[in-house]
Parts: structure tokens; C-alpha cells; sequence
């Protein structure tokens, strides 16, 4: 990428009982609650938790047809992605693209916290499941 990522945005964590997650990070961590929402597109719902300049983004499965509840069938509870805040979020899967990555999305879609997303195809991130975002008031 010809301009790094920002920062990470926040660390996706698949969970079974969202209630019951929030609760903990808040009890045991001390994390502030910004706010929970669900995206249709997605069929999740998500809790943020602020650390520092990042987040925790909490996603609980709202169908069998999520991903999330694929991802937790197959692998339980854990850390599901790491999303790192972009500028320009279509010039950067142009980049990446170009560089060989396998994408997930090749357009950016709607995501949870007022942001646009893209995934990066983890076989080609070795492993990680890498989302770009970027806040939508700064789309074009």
C-alpha cells in the first residue's frame, strides 16, 4: 500500500452470547461499552469496548447463515479479524489486488460503526483474516 493503514481499528472477537461477552469485558477489563448494533448484511450483532485509540468489536451470530456462526461452529469463540482503518478504502483493494491478494470483497459494502469494509482473503494474508475500514463520512 502505497499509504499504510492508519491504525487498528479494532480487533474482531466471534462470540456465542454477546450480553454475556460485554459483560465480562466490562467487569473484568474495565472496558467502556460504546454502543451495540446489528448489521443485516452480515447477520451479526456487535459490541464495541474502546482500548486506547482502538476497539474491541464483539460479534454474536444472528442466523446460521452468518459467517460468524460458521466461524464458531468450525473454531469456537476467538479472535476472527483484525481490521486496520484505511484511507481511501477503494484505492487500497485496487493495491492490494494488484499485489496478488485474494480479496473477499472487491467493493467496499456497509459495516457496523458507521464504516465501509472490505475483507482480505486470509490465504493470501498468511492466515489472518485482514477487513479494511474506512468511516463513511470520508467516502467518496
Amino acid at each position: 500500500m502505497k499509504c499504510p493503514p492508519k491504525k487498528i481499528s479494532h480487533i474482531g472477537i466471534a462470540v456465542w452470547d454477546l450480553q454475556k461477552a460485554c459483560a465480562w469485558y466490562q467487569e473484568v477489563l474495565g472496558l467502556t461499552l460504546e454502543g451495540m448494533e446489528e448489521v443485516e448484511s452480515e447477520q451479526v450483532r456487535v459490541g464495541f469496548l474502546r482500548i486506547g485509540e482502538s476497539r474491541i468489536e464483539l460479534l454474536e451470530p444472528m442466523s446460521e447463515e452468518s459467517a460468524i456462526h460458521k466461524y464458531l461452529v468450525r473454531h469456537g469463540e476467538g479472535i476472527h479479524h483484525i481490521a486496520l482503518e484505511v484511507s481511501d478504502i477503494k484505492t487500497r483493494l485496487r493495491e492490494v489486488a494488484e499485489q496478488g491478494v485474494r480479496l473477499i470483497n472487491e467493493e467496499p459494502k456497509p459495516g457496523a460503526h458507521q464504516m465501509n469494509i472490505a475483507f482480505l482473503h486470509p490465504k493470501s494474508t498468511g492466515g489472518v483474516l485482514l477487513e479494511l475500514c474506512e468511516a463513511r463520512e470520508n467516502a467518496e
